[in-house]
């Protein structure tokens, strides 16, 4: 584990982002694992930035998305695949053909997480981006998640839904399922980076870094990873 801790989000999201334009200026034909949420809008920006400098491209790259919420419609205002459009996608000049999502609004949802995960078997991430749940879930891992899990619906917590809520205009408004690549999908990356900003997420942090890993911290499983880098701001990591 790489642990870098920055005076703050800001400085934070900038070290994120110039570990995705090295592995971009490295390989155009990277496939990007990406989170959304709060935590990773800095570095969207920052990579933004670089692209309108003129420093990167996006247009061999693919994405691949950590999850989406059952039962939103195509479009709804808080879908993870419109989120990533209005943050990123809208802004370089990746094909939105190269951009993947699991499909949550699947007839079938088992087959549908099996085939997603058959996907990133065949071609795994070159980088994946990870933030970090108060309970220290990752994707929509929740605590008790096997750590040889894969693609597959879940049901948020309670603790989750109500981290969740602002986006929406209501708790009862927030999805309580979601498809999220499993632990397993996530450790196929070749590079793994983990942010996480905020005193709200220091214990989660903690657990990550001091504890031995437990299926209580699904974020603790990446201690086994090869190539991990966390990157945290001093009130994340202000219990270490």
């Amino acid at each position: 584990m790489h642990l870098i801790i920055t005076n703050g989000y800001e400085e934070m999201s900038e070290v994120g982002a110039l570990i995705f334009l090295e592995t971009l200026l490295k390989k155009p034909n990277s496939r990007l694992g990406l989170a959304t949420g709060s935590t990773p809008l800095g570095l969207y920006k920052k990579l933004t930035e670089y692209y309108k400098s003129g420093f990167v491209s996006f247009k061999n790259a693919e994405s691949i998305n950590l999850d989406e919420y059952v039962g939103l419609p195509e479009g709804h205002s808080q879908s993870y695949r419109l989120f990533m459009k209005e943050n990123l996608f809208s802004k370089v000049d990746i094909d939105l053909k190269n951009t993947y999502f699991p499909d949550a609004n699947a007839n079938d949802l088992d087959k549908s997480s099996k085939e997603y995960s058959e996907f990133l078997k065949k071609k795994p991430q070159d980088i994946q981006l990870l933030g970090l749940g108060n309970n220290g879930h990752i994707g929509f891992n929740e605590p008790g998640t096997p750590f040889d899990s894969v693609t597959h619906k879940v049901a948020l917590t309670k603790s989750t839904i109500m981290a969740n809520a602002r986006f929406f205009s209501s708790e009862k408004e927030v999805p309580s399922e979601a498809v999220t690549m499993g632990i397993m999908d996530i450790f196929r990356a070749e590079k793994i980076v983990l942010l996480a900003s905020g005193v709200g997420k220091a214990n989660a942090v903690k657990e990550l870094v001091n504890d031995e890993p437990d299926t209580k911290c699904p974020a603790s499983a990446l201690k086994y990873h090869r190539d991990l880098t966390v990157i945290l701001d001093t009130a994340a990591a202000s219990l270490l």
